[in-house]
Parts: C-alpha cells; sequence; structure tokens
C-alpha cells in the first residue's frame, strides 16, 4: 500500500530516535552490569530490546507503507559517569521520543492514516507510562533514600515485573 511521503518521514525520524535510545539504553544497561548494579542492568536491558521491538515495529510499517526503513541513522547519544546522570540523560532522551511520536500521531490524524496512528499511540503508550515514568520513579527514589541506599537497594534489585 503506497503511503504518505510524510508518514514515512516522520516513522523514519522516530525509527532513529527508537535505535538511538536503544544505544543509549545498551552503554547504560553495560555501565550499570560493571558497577554491579544488577538489577538496573537486567531493567535498562529490558528497555533496550523494548526499543528495539519498537524499531520492528516501525520498519514492518514503513515496508508496509512501500518506503524504505533508515536503520543506519542515529542521533548522539549521551553516556553519564554516574548513576543519576545516567537516569538523567535517559529520561530526557524518552522525552524526546515522547515528543516525536506526539509530532507523527498528530500527522497520521492530519493524513488519514488511522493504522500507524494505532501504532504509533501503543509505542507512546510504552514510552509515558513504561519507559519515562519509570526513570521518573529512580529519580524519586533517589531523592527519598538518597544515592547510597538506592545503590545499595539497586545492587541486590527488586523482583522483575517484566519476566
Amino acid at each position: 500500500m503506497k503511503g504518505s511521503k510524510k508518514i514515512i518521514e516522520a516513522l523514519n525520524k522516530q525509527l532513529t530516535a527508537e535505535l538511538s535510545a536503544a544505544d543509549q539504553y545498551n552503554i547504560h544497561a553495560e555501565m550499570y552490569r560493571d558497577f554491579g548494579l544488577h538489577a538496573l542492568y537486567e531493567r535498562m536491558h529490558h528497555e533496550m530490546e523494548e526499543e528495539l521491538e519498537h524499531a520492528k515495529m516501525l520498519i514492518e510499517r514503513i515496508l508496509f507503507l512501500e518506503g524504505t526503513p533508515d536503520t543506519a541513522s542515529r542521533e548522539k547519544i549521551k553516556v553519564g559517569k554516574t548513576v543519576p546522570e545516567m537516569i538523567k540523560l535517559d529520561l530526557e532522551y524518552e522525552y524526546v521520543v515522547i515528543s516525536y511520536l506526539k509530532d507523527a500521531i498528530k500527522l497520521a490524524e492530519k493524513e488519514g492514516d488511522y493504522q500507524t496512528r494505532n501504532m504509533l499511540t501503543k509505542l507512546l503508550d510504552d514510552s509515558e507510562e513504561d519507559h519515562a515514568y519509570w526513570l521518573e520513579q529512580q529519580l524519586r527514589l533517589i531523592d527519598m533514600m538518597g544515592l547510597q541506599n538506592y545503590i545499595q537497594f539497586r545492587a541486590v534489585g527488586e523482583p522483575n515485573p517484566h519476566a
């Protein structure tokens, strides 16, 4: 099905954002593992995998619309040096992803592409209600518990709700 050029461009912009987020989450996950923070490693590795699932959905939709997925482009990622900095940078990037999603949803509605809109809305739900919310929680926990207690908590971890 021949899709709108504007929609395909927006989906490729989102694809770049999702792949870039996966790259940033991957390096942070590996740093957490290197620090001995296994629960944070597990969670960020899970988040990286979800970003790759989002990318797969975008690729499938672009192909369906007879476009060419751009899997080579990346946005500049920011790698933190401390746990709070890594969480803040991941949250900042998640806000970028959310902004792009909202713009793409508006465009899909304007173009009358409701299937693309539905797919993007699912990605927005994941980004807002899972990814960004969890990162915001971690920053609140650091504020409430103090960094040392948070680190100790994350070294041991919590049950993984995604397991």
